[in-house]
């Protein structure tokens, strides 16, 4: 529903703490006076970026898993698991109630209570709000955005070739006896040969502190190999075999018929990969389409979008966006990447990229139990 809608079916107790945050001059008493003055107050151009130049970083961090979320209503406590994720120190997070945060979208008239026996107990966002949430952050956002005025000297563009490199992993497995080691990763000498044949060369892993959260056989395997191993795994296309690595009947199969992947289902299977580590991947990739359909410094996207990205483990939000972030999604074909002699890297979204961010979406709960089987997920 829109705004106007759930004010209708909101109490005068309600439309009058929305109307004092609006500072509404109107007949307190009147239901109709309160509903006509706040539409009139939201609506008002100078009145709602107030509202808006006003939020807090946790504010905003609310926001932005509110707006992108296609669920009609949510639980208080969803929102209150929500609401502690937007502090990002732990120390400041045990000094604050979260509650504060949500009964602040109350009276701001951003969360209502449904109006139903059902749904009293849930609460909405008014769907015309959203739009207007999103466009004002959108603005908002590209004031630190630094556009290119013409293409880079240089770029990358990998369209859908990791779909053919899911081939090429398909049929090296069936043409050779590849042999695991006891921890279950791949002898170096066949993964090598497998990187060489792939279309988009990737170097080994270097001995490192720590590697985990990003795919099961993250630790030994560079992202993209790593990324494309998963996603055979998880779609029952290759089977580890006590010490060997064979082919699924189901593989075998898809690899006869020559059929490739279905690029939509393997940028869905990224998205929820990774979630796991980066909650809101989602919703970073709506704010990468709309910021980036120019050529754009990746440096400024960085610090627009950095303070949206909780730190991982030992992964920082810069290193998320720049090393976790960023190279997949070139490797899927959502972005180009470039390199400019004034603004150095830049990125801009394919138009293959916009598509799937536009049309895939993946509830919150969808994401990859990496302790799972691909039987366990049937």
């Amino acid at each position: 529903m829109n705004l106007a809608d759930m004010l209708g079916y909101a109490d005068i107790y309600d439309l009058s703490r929305i109307a004092k945050n609006y500072a509404c001059e109107c007949n307190g008493n009147s239901k109709h006076e309160l509903m006509q003055s706040i539409l009139i107050a939201v609506n008002r151009r100078d009145v709602f970026e107030q509202q808006m130049n006003e939020l807090s970083m946790e504010d905003i961090r609310f926001l932005n898993f509110l707006i992108f979320n296609q669920r009609e209503a949510f639980s208080v406590e969803d929102l209150l698991a929500r609401a502690k994720q937007t502090k990002f120190n732990p120390n400041e997070a045990e000094e604050w109630n979260p509650r504060d945060l949500i009964t602040s979208f109350k009276h701001r008239g951003w969360l209502f209570n449904g109006y139903s026996q059902q749904t009293k107990y849930l609460l909405h966002v008014p769907v015309d709000l959203k739009r207007k949430f999103i466009d004002a952050l959108t603005v908002k956002f590209k004031l630190n955005i630094c556009s290119l005025s013409d293409f880079p000297s240089i770029y990358r563009d990998e369209q859908s070739l990791i779909v053919d490199d899911i081939v090429s992993f398909l049929k090296f497995i069936s043409q050779h006896d590849i042999q695991l080691s006891t921890d279950g990763y791949i002898y170096k000498r066949f993964l090598l040969q497998i990187l060489d044949s792939f279309s988009v060369h990737e170097e080994g892993v270097a001995k490192t502190a720590w590697r985990f959260g990003y795919g099961r056989k993250f630790k030994e395997y560079p992202a993209r190999f790593s990324f494309i191993y998963d996603y055979c795994y998880f779609h029952n296309l290759i089977i580890e075999k006590g010490e060997q690595l064979a082919l699924t009947d189901q593989g075998k199969t898809k690899l006869a018929e020559g059929r490739k992947e279905d690029i939509l289902q393997v940028y869905r299977f990224w998205l929820k990969l990774y979630k796991g580590a980066i909650p809101n991947l989602q919703s970073l990739m709506h704010w990468i389409d709309r910021l980036a359909k120019q050529w754009v410094s990746q440096a400024s996207l960085a610090e627009v979008l950095c303070p949206l990205i909780k730190s991982y483990y030992y992964d920082s939000s810069e290193s998320i966006f720049e090393n976790r972030m960023i190279p997949l999604m070139m490797h899927l074909g959502l972005v180009r990447i470039g390199e400019d002699g004034e603004y150095g890297r830049v990125l801009q979204v394919s138009k293959l990229g916009s598509s799937l961010i536009q049309g895939i979406y993946v509830a919150d709960e969808d994401a990859i139990d990496l302790k799972l089987t691909p039987s366990a997920l049937a």
